[in-house]
């Protein structure tokens, strides 16, 4: 009999080859300057870049900028710091523990950090979802007699951790028709085995849950792309969800690097959407995402600055809106005035 396949624990990831060289160069400065020799500098003559990332596929711009070497051609020092949620990383942008974020960071994270203080964070990608290039969803047990989001009426349903992930997964259920559902926040890992073991009737979650689940034959997709359905109103429109951003600080200080910075990253978006085979193999590592699961996982659209259309700025605005309807925002934001310039 198959073993079921599970997800595996968020682990840190190797480090490259570049990283290790970095390591050694570090480790024989300390030497010298111990011996008392004249000091060297090993590292880059501009400023440290530390970039904030969750272990999510949205990220693989980044990952696989950094992995080959595309910041590092740009003569930027550029350091991957990984945390366990958004809420984490845009709290390290928002306290100068980070100069950014990679894509996947939640943009209503992003966004509660804007507003706590203002010219914080500048959006240079985000990476829209919807029915066809599919993050969010809702999962059931394989079982489940649901067929519709209506059909879990009263019923237990777990979200990620965090109030982007409970707003709209309660927002989901609210217009989808499931009246007195309650959501429970748990780590987006774990939704898998807890529907498995009947903890919970459902799940809003992310991916590659579903096609954990769908693998390893305990779960079923009930619903994907639910934002843009219950939220935006049309399955097909972008819901920009998670973004990559720069700290408006460090962009003013340093407006040359940031270019840079902004130009390789660029690249990295421009060889998965080109390259989307190769790159998978930078999941690994980086995310819990290895194995058969790096061919299966659906991979997010990307969405750089300077191809936001109209269109796309409104339904950003509307989903930026949900929030300010809600409370959870203290003011309404204007998604134009976070938008990186160039």
């Amino acid at each position: 009999m198959t073993q079921p396949l599970r997800a595996a624990k968020p682990k840190i990831a190797a480090p490259s080859e570049q990283r290790r060289q970095l390591l050694k160069m570090g480790a024989g400065g300390a030497l010298i300057g111990a011996l008392g020799a004249p000091a060297l500098s090993l590292a880059q003559s501009g400023p440290k870049i530390r970039i904030g990332y969750w272990p999510i596929a949205a990220g693989l711009p980044f990952y696989s900028a950094f992995e080959l070497g595309y910041f590092k051609e740009a003569g930027l020092d550029v350091e991957p710091q990984r945390f366990a949620g958004a809420q984490q990383v845009m709290e390290a942008v928002l306290s100068g523990r980070a100069e950014g974020t990679a894509n996947g960071t939640g943009s209503a994270n992003i966004a509660i950090g804007e507003i706590a203080a203002p010219g914080t964070f500048k959006i240079f990608c985000s990476n829209p979802s919807n029915v066809k290039n599919v993050l969010d969803e809702v999962i059931v047990p394989v079982a489940s007699p649901a067929k519709t989001i209506a059909d879990l009426k009263g019923k237990r349903i777990a979200s990620g951790p965090g109030i982007q992930n409970v707003t709209l997964a309660k927002t989901v259920l609210e217009r989808g028709g499931a009246a007195g559902a309650t959501v429970v926040e748990l780590p987006i890992g774990q939704h898998v085995a807890a529907l498995a073991a009947g903890q919970i009737d459902g799940a809003y979650t992310l991916e590659p849950t579903g096609t954990i689940g769908r693998l390893n034959g305990t779960t079923r997709v009930l619903e994907a792309g639910v934002i843009a359905h219950y939220v935006l109103g049309d399955p097909n429109a972008p819901w920009f969800g998670g973004s990559a951003s720069l700290s408006g600080a460090f962009i003013k200080k340093y407006p040359e690097e940031a270019k840079k910075f902004v130009a390789a990253y660029g690249k990295g978006v421009n060889y998965v959407r080109t390259k989307a085979v190769e790159a998978r193999q930078y999941l690994k590592g980086y995310t819990a995402i290895e194995g058969a699961l790096t061919g299966e996982v659906p991979l997010a659209a990307y969405t750089m600055y300077n191809e936001f259309t109209p269109a796309d700025v409104a339904h950003f605005q509307k989903f930026f809106d949900l929030f300010s309807e809600k409370g959870i925002f203290s003011s309404r934001l204007m998604v134009d005035s976070m938008l990186y310039k160039g």
